[in-house]
């Protein structure tokens, strides 16, 4: 079973978070939420507190396929100043593991030069943080070990991207079509 690590800081949006966590979960992933706050329960941008599953401190990232980033205001600014989690998603990146990163998070991933030369997308007017991107019209795009996506609206394909990649097609439409998508 693959072990997604979904992080979680102060402002994260929820739906981006949730409906991905939901997603992976029906499709037999691990998915663990993570709070990079030092407290389990983390509150989303829109004031929805959620109980994280572990705390940033306790995870063992070797054990982990995935990162994945959710946006939200102020959410990913908490991330992207986090220091251990972006040595962190530089380690995945060095070692071709999957990061994920929707909304305005895919800034993380651009900030510290790991969207270069490769298609990108993001929430509409951070595209100048996805440092020398190729910015796509798709709305969820998979290049190389990083899928990226537009934002909310985007959520549940997002995931799908995630499922497919990481499992299968034959998976991904099984869930799409579970779901009525």
């Amino acid at each position: 079973m693959k072990n997604i690590a979904i992080h979680l800081a102060t402002g994260f949006e929820e739906t981006e978070a949730i409906t991905v966590i939901d997603l992976l979960r029906r499709a037999g992933l691990n998915a663990t939420t993570i709070s990079i706050t030092g407290e389990k329960t983390v509150t989303g941008s829109h004031k929805i507190s959620v109980i994280a599953d572990k705390l940033y401190e306790e995870i063992n990232y070797e054990e982990y396929d995935m990162i994945v980033l959710p946006g939200g205001i102020p959410g990913t600014t908490n991330l992207d100043e986090h220091l251990e989690l972006k040595k962190r998603i530089i380690e995945f990146d060095l070692d071709e593991k999957w990061l994920g990163a929707i909304c305005a998070a895919p800034l993380v991933l651009g900030k510290i030069g790991l969207l270069e030369d490769k298609e990108a997308i993001c929430y509409p007017g951070f595209e100048n943080m996805l440092l020398n991107a190729k910015i796509s019209e798709k709305t969820t795009v998979v290049a190389h070990n990083i899928i990226t996506s537009k934002g909310l609206g985007t959520a549940i394909e997002f995931g799908l991207a995630i499922i497919e990649n990481l499992i299968s097609k034959e998976k991904a439409e099984e869930i799409k079509k579970s779901i009525m998508y």
